[in-house]
C-alpha cells in the first residue's frame, strides 16, 4: 500500500515510517528544496544528525548506499535511489532570525524551523535537516555559495527506514535567494508500506 502526500509551498507534513518501509521525496516542479528531519518513534531524544552523518560517511555529500545517521550514531535511513545527487548537509532550517539577518524580513515569514517543530509537536531550539535538492557549493577557500537546485520536475530521492521514525518535511520557504530558484513550490511524498 502506498500513501501519497502533497506538501504545498512553505508548509510541512509529519509522516511516520516504519523499519523496512521506503519514503520517496519528489520535487514536483523542479528547483525546490525539501527540509528533511526525523526522530525515533521510540525516543524523541534520538534524532537525525547531519553532523554525525558527515562523520560516519566521511563526506559532505550523499550518494546511493549511504546512511543518514542519528545523534546516537545509529542508521536511520539508507539512500536507495537518487536522481539528483546534490543535497545539503550544512545549513540549519531557515528561521525568522535568518530572514532578519540576510533580508530584514523575519517577522511573520514562513520558515522551516517553525514548520518542522509544528508538524512534529516539538520545540527544538535548532533543527539541522538534510536539505534535499539544495545545491551548496564550497570553493577551495571554504566559501559556501547557494546556487539553484539541480533537480528537475519529477526528480526524486528514495530512502529506506532502518528504524521506526517520525519524519518532518518542509517545502522550503526561501524565495529571496537562489536556494529554491527564487520561487517556492510544492513537494510530494510517497510512503510505500509494503
Amino acid at each position: 500500500m502506498k500513501e501519497e502526500y502533497l506538501i504545498q509551498a512553505c508548509t510541512g507534513k509529519r509522516v511516520d515510517v516504519f523499519k523496512g518501509q521506503t519514503i520517496t521525496v519528489i520535487d514536483v516542479s523542479g528547483g525546490q528544496v525539501a527540509d528533511f528531519f526525523a526522530e525515533s518513534l521510540d525516543n524523541a531524544e534520538e534524532f537525525l544528525s547531519t553532523g554525525v552523518t558527515m562523520d560516519c560517511n566521511e563526506s559532505l555529500r550523499l550518494k546511493v548506499g549511504d546512511f543518514i545517521y542519528s545523534n546516537l550514531y545509529r542508521p536511520m535511513f539508507q539512500i536507495v535511489e537518487d536522481e539528483v545527487g546534490m543535497h545539503d548537509l550544512l545549513h540549519p532550517c531557515c528561521r525568522p532570525e535568518m530572514y532578519d539577518f540576510f533580508y530584514q524580513n523575519g517577522k511573520g515569514h514562513p520558515n522551516c524551523h517553525d514548520t518542522i517543530n509544528r508538524v512534529l509537536g516539538e520545540s527544538r531550539a535548532m533543527i539541522c535537516p538534510v536539505n534535499l535538492f539544495m545545491n551548496s557549493q564550497i570553493d577551495e577557500e571554504g566559501t559556501i555559495k547557494v546556487k539553484p537546485p539541480l533537480s528537475k520536475a519529477g526528480d526524486k530521492i528514495v530512502f529506506r527506514a532502518e528504524i521506526d521514525v517520525r519524519v518532518g518535511i518542509a517545502a522550503c520557504s526561501v524565495a529571496e535567494s537562489p536556494c529554491n530558484s527564487g520561487v517556492c513550490t510544492s513537494i510530494q511524498v510517497i510512503v510505500d508500506r509494503e
